[in-house]
């Protein structure tokens, strides 16, 4: 149990005044012998037992109508929920809001969400609790801001919905850093959420690191955690996992692929998808014998003058509003161009080839050939994709370079005739082997990037290359293909939003087969354009709060109207920049239902003063309950039955007409 005014549970020892009382009322009266009263006292004995136990209830009375008393005026808590106010009234009381679209799950009796239910549970209880400053950081701005009181919780914007996913960690070092600003006293922190394994990253290394933080404050921190674990059984979530627009015979489409997927249930059922693009709408019947169920290429008619647009996709009404839409956008693919540079001029002509020949019908591709000292001259801006054959460049070109891959763009790199020790990205090229035998490519990364299987599944025929010579780059990268000693192939280094590649050979017949099996080649230079390319689309589709985004100038087309403008890159709709048009929707791992065992959030706090409660979004139950009541209903029954015990014993009837019989004969005679 714990309580509001813990002070004044001082005055507990005023239970003892009763007890004093009666000891010190029992040394008043000193004890002689009398002859006379001897067959007095012999009567009384007789009847000592039960003197003895009317005196003892009744002590006992007094005594638990002042602990009534005094426990009525400490405002005690009902225990069973949250441990509040053990430690007194604090000094600073952070608030930690987890906003992901997880937290928008509503009850099956109840139209309020998590979130609004754990809001509006924090703001009841800190109403009873007391507190000198009240401090609310939010998963999407993860700025502290000060409330003027815990009402506020539930009128702010910054506690409303949002599409990104939480970064607990992130929000527990917000709070730490306020608390070192602003030298926080005695501080409690509240944290809402429902566990995602996704957003409290358990597995991560900062965990250990805030531990320790939290616990070298000397004023002390005491962490209120309100949980809702609970995942909704049949939940259905939809995703649009790829758009592509092409002309036809009777003008253009546009192919959606999606995924839908659910949680509990695995009953085959039929669920209407509704299609929504520049105000048609369609919809399509979809059956679910799964955990999961896919569409692919559905096509959806433009009329022929509509170069890009957007769209919506949406499945019916169900426990959680948030997964059920997802937001598209479509325009004309842009020209995929690559700028080839080469010191020798007979590695051109493949490298050409394979860059120029688009991957797919109504996209068009070019690529043109520079010196090293003509790079310069290119057009960053319009370009997707640079291959490299020639010394790493140094100065303004290695800045251009630099500047365009971190902007999104692709380059390849393929060794010089003469490596030098020149350093780009941080990797450079080592001196040339030639192995006495063609080396075979031992492993590749078959899954993803350059080098993964087709669309129909079949993997790339890798292993049937032969490396006659090599040069490996020698940095930290990640190799995408190696050879049976472990040296790579084909790397990998990111940059920025974009990525860099280093081929460890080229394309002349005297150092592999890259150019005479041509398949490998062409699909990793075009996979390599495709990456480049996504930069220069006029659409994007952005995943919420993922990446830096400016958004001062973006104008909302669709989506939550009561969204804060600020918040964009943030919330799920459909933006316009100048000419292009940007789609935010929320990330995959929301629509995982992966939530952390008790066991594993307890272990997070290990060593920090901390209490937990499941909360239910159909529960009517609050955080706080005070009882003092009870106590005050308690002194009263004590007095009462106090009062009915000090009440002078009732003679019987008989006795009294046997007294009465007497004084009237007395008086005859």
């Amino acid at each position: 149990m714990s309580f509001l005014e813990p002070w004044m549970l001082a005055a507990l020892p005023l239970a003892a005044l009763p007890i004093l009382i009666h000891l010190i009322n029992q040394r008043r009266f000193q004890t002689l012998d009398w002859g006379a009263m001897r067959f007095l006292l012999e009567a009384n004995r007789m009847s000592r037992g039960y003197a003895r136990i009317r005196q003892w209830l009744i002590l006992a009375l007094r005594t638990l109508a002042i602990v009534g008393l005094v426990l009525a005026v400490s405002r005690p808590l009902a225990s069973g929920r949250l441990g509040l106010a053990a430690g007194g009234r604090a000094d600073t009381t952070i608030i930690l809001v987890d906003r992901s679209p997880s937290m928008q799950q509503r009850g099956k009796q109840v139209a309020s969400s998590k979130l609004q239910r754990g809001v509006d549970q924090i703001a009841s209880a800190l109403e009873s609790v007391g507190s000198s400053r009240w401090v609310l950081i939010d998963s999407v701005s993860l700025t502290p801001q000060e409330l003027e009181a815990p009402k506020r919780l539930r009128t702010a914007p910054q506690t409303g919905s949002a599409s990104a996913a939480a970064d607990l960690p992130a929000l527990l070092r917000a709070a730490h850093d306020y608390m070192q600003a602003n030298h926080a006293g005695q501080t409690e922190i509240w944290i809402c959420s429902d566990l995602r394994a996704n957003d409290w990253d358990a597995e991560g290394g900062e965990w250990s690191i805030l531990r320790d933080s939290f616990q070298e404050f000397p004023q002390g921190v005491r962490f209120h955690l309100l949980a809702y674990p609970e995942a909704a059984p049949a939940n259905l979530a939809l995703r649009v996992t790829k758009v592509e627009r092409q002309k036809t015979r009777q003008g253009s489409e546009v192919l959606l692929s999606l995924t839908i997927t659910r949680s509990g249930d695995d009953n085959t059922i039929r669920v209407p998808v509704q299609f929504e693009i520049d105000g048609a709408r369609s919809e399509l019947s979809v059956e679910l014998s799964g955990l999961e169920s896919t569409v692919e290429n559905h096509p959806l008619p433009l009329t022929s003058e509509r170069v890009q647009g957007w769209g919506i996709v949406s499945l019916p009404a169900d426990a959680n509003p948030a997964d059920n839409q997802f937001y598209f956008v479509y325009s004309d693919p842009p020209i995929r161009r690559t700028a080839i540079v080469a010191e020798n001029p007979a590695l051109v002509r493949p490298l050409q080839l394979a860059a120029s020949i688009a991957a797919a019908p109504g996209v068009e591709s070019e690529a043109v050939v520079l010196g090293p000292d003509q790079i310069a001259t290119l057009p960053w801006e319009e370009n997707s994709l640079v291959l490299w054959q020639a010394p790493l460049p140094s100065g303004r070109i290695a800045a251009a370079l630099q500047s365009f891959v971190e902007h999104g763009g692709s380059v390849v790199f393929f060794p010089p005739a003469n490596p030098t020790d020149a350093n780009l990205f941080d990797v450079e090229w080592q001196a040339w082997t030639e192995p006495a035998e063609p080396l075979a490519v031992a492993n590749w990364r078959g899954d993803q990037d350059l080098l993964s299987r087709t669309l129909d599944g079949a993997a790339l025929p890798v292993g049937e290359l032969a490396i006659y010579r090599y040069c490996t780059p020698k940095g930290e990268t990640t190799p995408l293909a190696t050879f049976p000693d472990g040296a790579p192939l084909w790397a990998r280094r990111d940059i920025g939003s974009g990525a860099a590649y280093f081929c460890a050979t080229t394309v002349l017949p005297g150092d592999s087969t890259l150019a005479s099996d041509g398949i490998v080649l062409y699909a990793a230079v075009q996979r390599a354009i495709a990456g480049g390319a996504e930069r220069l689309v006029a659409t994007q589709q952005r995943v919420a709060g993922v990446g830096s985004m400016d958004t001062s100038k973006w104008q909302k087309l669709a989506g939550d109207s009561e969204a804060l403008s600020t918040e964009a890159a943030f919330q799920a709709g459909v933006y316009s920049l100048d000419e292009r048009l940007v789609a935010v929707n929320r990330s995959t791992s929301e629509d995982a239902a992966a939530v952390l065992a008790d066991e594993r959030v307890d272990g997070l706090f290990e060593g920090l003063e901390y209490d937990r409660v499941a909360d239910r979004v159909d529960s009517l139950a609050g955080l706080t309950r005070e009882i003092w009541r009870l106590f005050l209903i308690g002194m009263i029954v004590a007095l009462v039955g106090e009062a009915a015990l000090c009440l002078p014993k009732r003679r019987p009837a008989t006795a009294n007409l046997a007294s009465s019989d007497l004084a009237k004969g007395r008086a005859v005679a």
